[in-house]
Order: structure tokens, then C-alpha cells, then sequence
């Protein structure tokens, strides 16, 4: 007996690569598909994603959009790599696909968001020229967290993100300890204020993209004009209409486009195409992001992603600003910290080099100050 219902399995495993690889049905049909092959019994655990293109012609593709565009020296604005180490694993395909920095952090708005805050300062710390570390390990509820934000930014922190600065929607987000109920709850305005100070960003996650949290969200954009407010994956369940109306208001709102949910989640109605004539319309304010890949096939197809919505833009201008110049711009119009200063001082007397301090930026303090720490 057991034979027999060794082969009946067996049967069924067969049936199901079958029904999985044969290209004429869709996701729907395949999952009733093995629904019947299986049996009543059967528990079907989850839904199978959407497939993507062929992984092979994938790779290709890629490989001829990176040939054509490395030289735009592109920036992934928003990567959750801190998280469980994830970015150690994406060094060699970040050189691969020409990703000239990474604006890396990992937990958001919750208490793990310290550990791997120290993470991606550790990464940066060991690839000062890749790295661009953001924090979000703070509790904006808290007055102690206007203290946590001003010393990250001193020791060299480049902004803080991704912060839930709203969410009902997002399974994730929605549920993190430290999340804002608004974009103006807690101690967020005190914290816009300092880091305008700083001239570092925030990266904010906002959902809905729509009603309170936007109305919100307009608030703090108008009562603190001289902060740079990021609104991450701007374009995520949302429309290109609302977008331009919000850019065209704000001139410190910033976009930030997750490229992999236009281009690859069919919530998105892949049509990013759509995005083309916002973005054009302000070029100096949007950049690109893979979001680690979130809710697609990965990271590298997010990275593929970012190189297609490049590709679309058919401006080399327009793309370089977007692909790269408008966040390096934030991030090197940052001034060096008194910190920074002291940090440099104590190098000079210790290796008797000198160093233009009142002209160098918080980049290259943080590199000078990263590469003497790996040479010690």
C-alpha cells in the first residue's frame, strides 16, 4: 500500500512542475490547476508570484542597459541592506551592475532600527565610498530623540530614513513601534528644524499616499520649508497626476521612485511610462531606488528596474540628474560637523598631515576619517 501512495505522490509532483512550467496559463489558472491535480485535501500555502521575463534574457538585457549607462554612476536611494547583513551579499553584484553608492539603513521606526543603524555605519565605515548610512532607530514620541538625531548627524550620518511618518496600508510599516500617526505627531517637527540645520533629509514612508497623512505631510512640507523631505516610493500606489501637483507645491519635497514596483508589480499596472513627463518636468527633484527589491523578484531586478525607467527618460541630462546628481547634491552640500572637526584635529597630531577643514564637506571629512580608522 505504501507504494502505491509513494507513486500517487509522485505523480502529483510531476503534474505540478508540468502545470507550473507549461507557459499557457497564467498564475490564477496554474494555482487551480494544481488545486485539482492535488486533490481536496491539498493545501494550497500561498500565491504563486507573477513570473518575470526570462531570467536569462533578464541578465542580458541588464547587462546591455548597465554597458550604456554605467557611466551615469548611479545611486540606489533607498536600500534596507543593514537589515541581517543583507548588503555584504550585494557587494560584487552592485559592481556588476555599475550602482556607484548605496543610501543604506535596515529596521525603520522600531527599537531593532538601532543595531542595524550601527550597521550600515559599520558598512560605511569599511566602504566609505559606497556607502551612504541613514538611521531611523529612534523614538520620535520621545523628547530623547531630538538628542539621538543631532548626534548621528554629528558623527556623520547622512539623514535619517526610512521614518514611518504614517501607515495604516503597509504590512510592514503599519506595524512598527515607533511610527508617527502623521507626518507632524511627536517630536517630527522639532526634528525638521535641526536637521534643516544639518541640511540632511529625511526619507519618509507615508501611506496612504492619499488624504490625512498627505494633508499632513503638506503641513510639515509649508511650515518647514528649509527641510528637505524625501517622500519614499512616491510613485507606489499612487498616480503621476498627484505627484506633479505635490512637486509643484513644495520645492522641498523630493521623490523618491521605487522603479521596480512601475516597472514589475502588477499592482502598478506596469506602466511606467506613465512617470516619464513628471519627471521631466522635475528633474532636479527625483531619484531612484530598488527598495531592496520589495514586493518583486529582488534586488537586481529592482536594480534593472531603475535602468529601464533611465532608459525611458531618452535624455542623457535628465537622466544623470535623476540616476545620480540630485541626491549626490544633497548629500555633498552637507557642511562637516563639529565633530567631524575634532575627529580631524586629532588625526592632524597624530600623522602630521594637514587638511583644508574649513572648505571639506561632511563626505569627504567621513572618508578622510573612515580610511585613516581602516589603516590604523
Amino acid at each position: 500500500m505504501r507504494k502505491y501512495i509513494l507513486l500517487a505522490a509522485g505523480i502529483v509532483i510531476v503534474l505540478a512542475a508540468l502545470i507550473f512550467w507549461y507557459p499557457g496559463n497564467d498564475q490564477t489558472e496554474k494555482a487551480e490547476l494544481l488545486k485539482e491535480t492535488a486533490g481536496p485535501s491539498a493545501e494550497i500555502v500561498e500565491t504563486v508570484a507573477e513570473p518575470s521575463v526570462n531570467p536569462v534574457e533578464e541578465k542580458a538585457a541588464l547587462a546591455d542597459l548597465v554597458a550604456k549607462y554605467k557611466g551615469l554612476q548611479l545611486i540606489d536611494a533607498h536600500n534596507h541592506g543593514a537589515s541581517f547583513y543583507k548588503y555584504k551579499g550585494m557587494l560584487n553584484t552592485w559592481k556588476e551592475d555599475a550602482v556607484h553608492q548605496v543610501v543604506l539603513f535596515g529596521n525603520s521606526s522600531e527599537p531593532a532600527a538601532i543595531d542595524t543603524d550601527e550597521t550600515a555605519w559599520n558598512a560605511y565605515q569599511q566602504y566609505p565610498e559606497l556607502i551612504i548610512p541613514y538611521f531611523s532607530g529612534f523614538d520620535l514620541h520621545d523628547k530623547g530623540s531630538l538628542e539621538v538625531v543631532k548626534n548621528n548627524l554629528e558623527k556623520g550620518y547622512f539623514g535619517l530614513g526610512e521614518v514611518a511618518g504614517a501607515s495604516t496600508a503597509s504590512p510592514s510599516m503599519s506595524k512598527v513601534a515607533w511610527k508617527a500617526n502623521d507626518p507632524m505627531d511627536g517630536y517630527l517637527p522639532q526634528i525638521y528644524d535641526l536637521i534643516a540645520a544639518y541640511k540632511a533629509p529625511i526619507l519618509m514612508h507615508v501611506d496612504p499616499p492619499n488624504g490625512m497623512p498627505v494633508a499632513k505631510l503638506e503641513e510639515a512640507l509649508a511650515k518647514h520649508p528649509g527641510t528637505i523631505i524625501i517622500f519614499a516610493h512616491i510613485n507606489a500606489y499612487n498616480t503621476p497626476e498627484e505627484v506633479d501637483r505635490l512637486l509643484g507645491k513644495y520645492p522641498n519635497l523630493y521623490a523618491d521612485f521605487f522603479a521596480g514596483f512601475s516597472v514589475y508589480n502588477p499592482d502598478s499596472g506596469k506602466h511606467p511610462e506613465l512617470y516619464i513627463p513628471v519627471m521631466k518636468k522635475y528633474p532636479n527633484r527625483f531619484m531612484l531606488s530598488t527598495d531592496s527589491g520589495y514586493g518583486i523578484g529582488g534586488e537586481e531586478q529592482a536594480i534593472d528596474a531603475m535602468y529601464r525607467m533611465i532608459d525611458l527618460l531618452g535624455d542623457s541630462a535628465v537622466a544623470r540628474k535623476i540616476a545620480h546628481d540630485n541626491l549626490a547634491a544633497i548629500i555633498e552640500a552637507q557642511p562637516a560637523t563639529v565633530t567631524q572637526m575634532k575627529a580631524l584635529r586629532k588625526l592632524e597630531q597624530q600623522t602630521g598631515k594637514s587638511y583644508d577643514k574649513a572648505k571639506l564637506s561632511k563626505a569627504e571629512a567621513g572618508t578622510i576619517l573612515a580610511e585613516a580608522a581602516k589603516g590604523e
